[in-house]
Protein backbone atom coordinates (compact mmCIF):
# COMPACT_ATOMS: atom_id res chain seq x y z
CA UNK A 1 0.00 0.00 0.00
CA UNK A 2 1.22 3.36 -0.88
CA UNK A 3 2.21 5.80 1.59
CA UNK A 4 0.66 9.08 1.46
CA UNK A 5 2.73 12.31 2.64
CA UNK A 6 2.34 15.61 2.79
CA UNK A 7 4.40 16.12 -0.43
CA UNK A 8 1.88 13.32 -2.01
CA UNK A 9 -1.07 15.02 -1.18
CA UNK A 10 -0.40 18.41 -2.64
CA UNK A 11 -0.39 16.68 -5.75
CA UNK A 12 -3.68 15.73 -5.39
CA UNK A 13 -6.92 17.84 -5.79
CA UNK A 14 -7.54 18.83 -2.43
CA UNK A 15 -11.17 19.98 -3.00
CA UNK A 16 -14.27 19.92 -5.86
CA UNK A 17 -12.62 23.25 -7.63
CA UNK A 18 -9.65 22.03 -8.00
CA UNK A 19 -10.51 18.67 -9.35
CA UNK A 20 -12.64 20.36 -12.18
CA UNK A 21 -9.93 22.84 -12.87
CA UNK A 22 -7.25 19.82 -13.38
CA UNK A 23 -10.09 18.29 -15.54
CA UNK A 24 -10.08 21.06 -17.75
CA UNK A 25 -6.60 21.38 -17.88
CA UNK A 26 -6.45 18.00 -19.02
CA UNK A 27 -9.23 18.49 -21.17
CA UNK A 28 -8.27 21.71 -23.05
CA UNK A 29 -4.64 21.88 -22.31
CA UNK A 30 -5.33 25.21 -20.97
CA UNK A 31 -6.01 26.29 -17.28
CA UNK A 32 -10.04 26.50 -15.95
CA UNK A 33 -9.01 30.53 -14.86
CA UNK A 34 -8.01 31.23 -18.52
CA UNK A 35 -10.05 34.17 -19.62
CA UNK A 36 -10.03 33.90 -23.28
CA UNK A 37 -11.90 36.83 -25.25
CA UNK A 38 -14.77 34.62 -27.05
CA UNK A 39 -17.23 32.24 -24.45
CA UNK A 40 -16.62 30.10 -27.17
CA UNK A 41 -12.92 29.65 -26.64
CA UNK A 42 -13.41 28.80 -23.29
CA UNK A 43 -11.59 25.89 -21.74
CA UNK A 44 -14.91 25.20 -19.63
CA UNK A 45 -17.28 25.63 -22.38
CA UNK A 46 -15.57 23.53 -24.30
CA UNK A 47 -14.44 20.90 -21.96
CA UNK A 48 -18.59 20.85 -21.46
CA UNK A 49 -19.29 19.48 -25.05
CA UNK A 50 -15.96 17.21 -25.55
CA UNK A 51 -17.57 15.82 -22.10
CA UNK A 52 -21.18 15.78 -23.46
CA UNK A 53 -19.41 13.86 -26.77
CA UNK A 54 -17.48 11.37 -24.25
CA UNK A 55 -20.56 10.08 -22.83
CA UNK A 56 -19.17 12.32 -19.71
CA UNK A 57 -22.77 14.11 -18.90
CA UNK A 58 -21.93 14.41 -14.93
CA UNK A 59 -18.34 15.52 -15.80
CA UNK A 60 -19.76 18.27 -18.58
CA UNK A 61 -22.42 19.47 -15.56
CA UNK A 62 -19.16 19.60 -13.27
CA UNK A 63 -16.82 21.26 -16.22
CA UNK A 64 -19.56 23.93 -16.87
CA UNK A 65 -20.71 24.45 -13.31
CA UNK A 66 -17.16 25.54 -13.08
CA UNK A 67 -17.64 28.53 -15.41
CA UNK A 68 -21.29 29.22 -14.31
CA UNK A 69 -20.36 30.02 -10.39
CA UNK A 70 -18.45 32.57 -11.71
CA UNK A 71 -20.09 34.00 -14.12
CA UNK A 72 -21.74 37.47 -13.38
CA UNK A 73 -23.12 38.11 -17.10
CA UNK A 74 -26.22 37.22 -18.90
CA UNK A 75 -24.90 34.05 -19.82
CA UNK A 76 -25.68 32.54 -16.11
CA UNK A 77 -28.88 31.54 -17.53
CA UNK A 78 -28.01 29.75 -20.56
CA UNK A 79 -24.90 27.75 -18.34
CA UNK A 80 -27.36 26.39 -15.87
CA UNK A 81 -29.68 25.31 -18.71
CA UNK A 82 -26.79 22.98 -20.20
CA UNK A 83 -26.07 21.96 -17.24
CA UNK A 84 -29.79 20.78 -15.83
CA UNK A 85 -29.49 19.29 -19.54
CA UNK A 86 -26.46 17.68 -18.83
CA UNK A 87 -28.45 16.44 -15.54
CA UNK A 88 -30.95 14.98 -17.19
CA UNK A 89 -29.04 13.03 -19.48
CA UNK A 90 -26.90 11.46 -16.23
CA UNK A 91 -30.47 10.30 -15.24
CA UNK A 92 -31.23 8.63 -18.29
CA UNK A 93 -27.18 7.58 -18.49
CA UNK A 94 -27.87 5.68 -14.72
CA UNK A 95 -31.75 4.34 -15.65
CA UNK A 96 -30.16 2.91 -18.87
CA UNK A 97 -27.27 0.84 -16.88
CA UNK A 98 -29.69 -0.43 -14.14
CA UNK A 99 -33.22 0.08 -15.36
CA UNK A 100 -34.45 -2.88 -12.28
CA UNK A 101 -32.41 -0.56 -9.54
CA UNK A 102 -34.72 0.79 -7.13
CA UNK A 103 -33.30 4.22 -7.18
CA UNK A 104 -31.87 4.41 -10.68
CA UNK A 105 -35.07 2.46 -11.84
CA UNK A 106 -37.21 5.95 -11.34
CA UNK A 107 -34.63 8.21 -12.90
CA UNK A 108 -37.45 9.48 -15.87
CA UNK A 109 -39.56 11.66 -13.81
CA UNK A 110 -36.11 13.76 -12.36
CA UNK A 111 -35.08 13.56 -15.83
CA UNK A 112 -38.04 15.11 -17.30
CA UNK A 113 -37.97 17.90 -14.38
CA UNK A 114 -34.24 18.45 -15.46
CA UNK A 115 -35.16 19.00 -19.60
CA UNK A 116 -38.23 21.12 -18.93
CA UNK A 117 -35.96 23.00 -16.38
CA UNK A 118 -33.16 23.24 -19.01
CA UNK A 119 -35.67 24.71 -21.40
CA UNK A 120 -37.56 26.98 -19.97
CA UNK A 121 -33.37 28.71 -19.03
CA UNK A 122 -32.28 28.44 -23.10
CA UNK A 123 -35.35 29.78 -24.86
CA UNK A 124 -34.59 32.47 -24.53
CA UNK A 125 -30.88 32.35 -25.88
CA UNK A 126 -32.31 30.48 -29.09
CA UNK A 127 -31.76 30.50 -31.74
CA UNK A 128 -27.98 30.77 -31.56
CA UNK A 129 -25.48 31.39 -28.47
CA UNK A 130 -22.10 31.16 -28.65
CA UNK A 131 -21.08 29.36 -31.27
CA UNK A 132 -23.42 26.87 -30.50
CA UNK A 133 -27.21 25.82 -32.26
CA UNK A 134 -29.80 26.29 -29.22
CA UNK A 135 -33.17 26.19 -31.31
CA UNK A 136 -31.63 22.89 -32.52
CA UNK A 137 -30.46 21.47 -28.78
CA UNK A 138 -33.93 22.74 -27.54
CA UNK A 139 -35.86 19.99 -30.32
CA UNK A 140 -33.58 17.47 -29.29
CA UNK A 141 -34.83 18.15 -25.70
CA UNK A 142 -38.19 18.15 -26.45
CA UNK A 143 -38.10 14.54 -28.26
CA UNK A 144 -36.36 13.70 -25.12
CA UNK A 145 -39.21 14.50 -23.50
CA UNK A 146 -41.96 13.58 -25.31
CA UNK A 147 -40.45 10.14 -25.95
CA UNK A 148 -40.64 9.91 -22.06
CA UNK A 149 -44.12 10.69 -21.56
CA UNK A 150 -45.41 8.46 -24.66
CA UNK A 151 -44.08 5.59 -22.57
CA UNK A 152 -45.96 6.93 -19.27
CA UNK A 153 -41.77 7.53 -17.92
CA UNK A 154 -41.36 3.63 -18.50
CA UNK A 155 -39.26 4.28 -21.48
CA UNK A 156 -35.43 5.28 -21.95
CA UNK A 157 -34.98 7.27 -25.55
CA UNK A 158 -31.25 7.19 -24.33
CA UNK A 159 -28.81 4.46 -25.62
CA UNK A 160 -25.26 4.55 -25.38
CA UNK A 161 -24.90 3.97 -29.22
CA UNK A 162 -27.29 6.78 -30.12
CA UNK A 163 -25.94 8.87 -27.81
CA UNK A 164 -26.80 12.72 -28.82
CA UNK A 165 -23.33 14.22 -29.83
CA UNK A 166 -23.10 18.01 -29.84
CA UNK A 167 -20.43 20.49 -31.02
CA UNK A 168 -19.62 24.02 -32.25
CA UNK A 169 -18.48 25.46 -35.10
CA UNK A 170 -17.79 28.02 -37.36
CA UNK A 171 -21.73 28.94 -38.37
CA UNK A 172 -23.03 27.82 -34.61
CA UNK A 173 -24.77 24.59 -36.10
CA UNK A 174 -24.68 21.52 -34.23
CA UNK A 175 -23.21 18.89 -35.95
CA UNK A 176 -21.87 14.86 -34.85
CA UNK A 177 -22.97 11.21 -35.68
CA UNK A 178 -25.92 10.72 -32.64
CA UNK A 179 -29.00 10.15 -33.61
CA UNK A 180 -30.67 13.02 -31.73
CA UNK A 181 -28.87 15.81 -33.40
CA UNK A 182 -28.88 18.53 -36.38
CA UNK A 183 -25.96 18.13 -38.95
CA UNK A 184 -25.92 21.11 -41.57
CA UNK A 185 -28.21 21.33 -43.54
CA UNK A 186 -31.36 20.30 -42.07
CA UNK A 187 -34.12 22.13 -39.94
CA UNK A 188 -36.88 20.86 -37.72
CA UNK A 189 -38.99 19.96 -40.77
CA UNK A 190 -36.18 18.25 -42.93
CA UNK A 191 -34.52 15.94 -40.80
CA UNK A 192 -32.31 12.81 -41.89
CA UNK A 193 -32.64 10.33 -38.77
Amino acid sequence: MPVITAETRLSFPVNKGQRISQLVEELSGTPAGAEPDEISEHPCYVGFFRCWNEQRYYEAHDVLEHLWLRTKSDDANYFKGLIQAAGAFVHLQKQHARPTHPKDGRRMYPAVRLFRLAEKNLASYAPMRHRFDVAGFLHLLRRQVDAILASDHRGNPWTPEGAPKIALDATGKTRGLGQDELRRGDDEHNRQD
